[in-house]
């Protein structure tokens, strides 16, 4: 290999009684995690979604590239804004966009074309892949596993929000281009999400679908 300019690697070594014991408690914390679909507009701390979003600027990304950009909207008059866009698309992909298939395939879940958690929630992070701009985010430099990195970093986006002890839920209208312009962001930046983030409304409830997963020798193979 060719003589890098490096660093130690640091990483606290645990027994393995204590390494189990942390995974065990952390799969069981977010075995809890659920999409909630029924927000309140508590206040949420600036402090809790900054702290998750440099959480997952840490995440592992095609050459250190970090091809990724969380817009954070709070404003009242950008959320209603993502909502009426959103729900215009979402008319046309219940209204006949979407196949039979899909459409049955969603039914157990009951969602529709209202998105109200758009505006109730006091966080919206929507998140934009850079197909270009390289660490130095010069518009330009080609970006390499883009949709694999930005994946990763809003899965640990995620679990941090759950970890504070605040309920989330991915939304993916599509097409998704109005979300660059609301949120002013360049042509090269692909919308790929908006993560609604805040407390969930009192009698909040998931459907009892939501809570089927598949058992682990159905999910991994021991090779």
């Amino acid at each position: 290999m060719k003589s890098l300019d490096s660093v130690p690697y640091s990483l606290d070594r645990l027994d393995d009684g204590t390494s189990i014991a942390r995974a065990q408690s952390l799969r069981d914390r977010l075995k809890q995690r659920r999409t909630c679909r029924y927000f309140s507009d508590e206040p949420v701390p600036r402090e809790i979604i900054e702290a998750a979003i440099e959480a997952a600027g840490t995440a592992p990304n095609g050459a250190n590239h970090q091809p990724w950009h969380f817009a954070v909207v709070s404003s009242p008059e950008r959320k209603r804004a993502i909502r009426e866009a959103a729900e215009e698309e979402e008319r046309n992909f219940y209204a006949g966009k979407a196949s039979e298939e899909w459409l049955n395939a969603l039914a157990p879940l009951g969602t529709d074309e209202d998105k109200p958690f758009l505006e109730t929630a006091p966080w919206l992070i929507v998140v934009f892949a850079q197909r270009k701009g390289g660490i130095e985010e010069d518009g330009k430099t080609q970006n390499y596993y883009v949709n694999e990195s930005v994946g990763i970093a809003c899965g640990m986006l995620i679990a941090t929000l759950h970890e504070a002890g605040l309920a989330t839920l991915t939304h993916t209208p599509s097409p998704m281009g109005f979300l660059r312009d609301i949120c002013e962001r360049p042509e090269h930046e692909k919308p790929l999400m908006v993560v609604v983030v805040g407390h969930p409304e009192e009698g909040a409830t998931v459907p009892a679908h939501a809570l089927k997963k598949k058992p682990l020798e159905q999910i991994s193979s021991w090779l």
